[in-house]
């Protein structure tokens, strides 16, 4: 069976020539969105086809694509509110200290002194590196930047992520 995973959520349309706004969940938009990918276009659970990607840019906030076949408003609008997903086969080997935002969301955080303080629930990626959002049973969300100083070990299989707690990282 198939496992997909979601790479981005189509938004809107922009202009007349079949491009569609994507806001993406996926930490390589040039990989999953370059010229010749095929990705699976979900309404909900299900899978309503396969697309292939025409071109790719970025505008604002956004990716812009257009697929295959598909030259107008027209034939992509049906789309809008659609999500677009990979198969989770295709994924490549990534570097050491690299995760795909599927491996890092709803990790368990601690720190170095066994102490809970929640799970991931977003990730944000501000340029620089990304910072994970941790959601704990109680109490702020923390912003946690995944830099060296701070996130000591991460196991996708475990779900378990160490992190030193520096003076001021967990807001109060």
């Amino acid at each position: 069976m198939t496992h997909w995973l979601n790479v981005g959520k189509i938004v809107n349309t922009h202009g007349i020539r079949g491009e569609v706004r994507i806001l993406a969940s996926t930490d390589f938009p040039e990989e999953r969105f370059k010229k010749g990918s095929e990705l699976a276009v979900f309404k909900e659970d299900h899978h309503i086809q396969t697309v292939k990607i025409a071109s790719h840019r970025t505008h604002k906030n956004f990716d812009l694509v257009t697929f295959d076949g598909m030259p107008s408003i027209n034939d992509v609008e049906k789309f809008k509110d659609h999500f677009l997903k990979v198969d989770a086969a295709t994924l490549t080997e990534l570097e050491d200290h690299a995760y795909y935002y599927h491996e890092i969301l709803g990790c368990d955080v601690v720190s170095t002194d066994g102490e809970d303080i929640g799970k991931v629930t977003e990730i944000l990626a501000t340029g620089a590196n990304d910072v994970w959002e941790v959601t704990p049973v109680k109490g702020k969300k923390h912003y946690i930047p995944y830099i060296e100083q701070v996130v000591k070990s991460v196991d996708p299989q475990e779900k378990k992520i160490v992190i030193e707690v520096m003076e001021g990282l967990l807001s109060e």
